[in-house]
């Protein structure tokens, strides 16, 4: 099945958003950092199959996306509206939210947060807030993996060091994970990066978020919405143990981990990430 182009209007913003499919269940996926909309093309056709109408935006800040200026435009609850606003633009009967890294973060917070009522959530190497708050308070395993998060913190040195040489570190960082991601997504993902203003942009969802989103382990709600995870076990940022104990934090949970797959998960392993997505929608109805 294609995959069309096109642009939404939501939340005061323009999006840039791939899409394939018909139907009333609409699901959005959403990238990471510092990727883009095209992460996900080795799994849009494959959900449009299932009875689908698929989005996938570049997120604020990123590609063909509009750009607001400032730090606190990339709060978690401008995220989060973000969601909703597409959701509602989009219509459906039924609301399938799939995130990946911030992507993630971000389908976490709005499952959380009961802003759009969610039929499925499905997470790829994102953890639970309350289990990152854990484990970064169980020792030093996650807090060395997080060491780039307080990197970002500091002001243009990040900016220079991810767009120098014409964003080669960029390409390098990538390819230091996984050697899996297509020579073409690496391309749009560097020229993405040097637009104007855009690493900034995609920086700021740390700087903006840096602290509050964890809290405390036990200080978010249970969700109810039927959950999947996915996780590439060889990812260098994220501990495994952050799978780990999510049962108690999400009523409906279901965990598929995936051996010699990176962080990348959904472009190290296309085919297994489509097919576990496949078999759970089913057995929840969703498909």
């Amino acid at each position: 099945m294609a995959i069309e182009t096109a642009t939404l209007e939501a939340n005061g913003l323009r999006f840039a958003v791939d899409t394939a499919g018909q139907g009333d269940t609409v699901t959005l996926l959403l990238h990471g950092f510092p990727e883009a909309r095209q992460s996900w093309h080795r799994q849009i056709p494959f959900l449009a199959e299932l009875g689908w109408r698929v989005v996938a935006p570049d997120l604020r800040g990123y590609g063909g996306t509009s750009r607001p200026e400032g730090k606190a435009a990339y709060s978690i609850e401008h995220l989060t509206d973000d969601v909703a606003a597409l959701f509602a633009a989009l219509g459906g009967k039924r609301r399938i939210l799939i995130g990946h890294d911030w992507g993630g973060v971000i389908a976490w917070q709005t499952a959380l947060r009961g802003k759009v009522h969610l039929d499925g959530l499905i997470i790829l190497n994102a953890p639970h807030p309350d289990a990152f708050a854990r484990e970064l308070a169980r020792g030093w395993a996650q807090r060395r993996r997080s060491w780039y998060v307080a990197f970002f913190q500091l002001p243009w040195l990040p900016e220079w060091l991810l767009t120098r040489k014409g964003g080669a570190p960029l390409v390098k960082m990538f390819k230091s994970h996984s050697h899996k991601i297509p020579a073409e997504q690496l391309e749009i993902y560097r020229r993405n990066i040097l637009q104007p203003g855009a690493a900034t942009a995609m920086l700021n969802y740390y700087r903006a978020n840096f602290s509050g989103l964890a809290g405390g382990a036990g200080s978010n709600p249970v969700i109810t919405v039927p959950t999947l995870m996915i996780w590439g076990k060889d990812d260098l940022a994220l501990d495994i143990a952050l799978t780990e104990g999510n049962e108690q934090f999400v009523e409906d949970f279901t965990l598929h981990k995936l051996p010699r797959a990176s962080h990348w998960v959904q472009q190290d392993a296309p085919d297994e990430v489509n097919a576990t997505i496949a078999e759970w929608a089913r057995g929840k109805g969703l498909a």
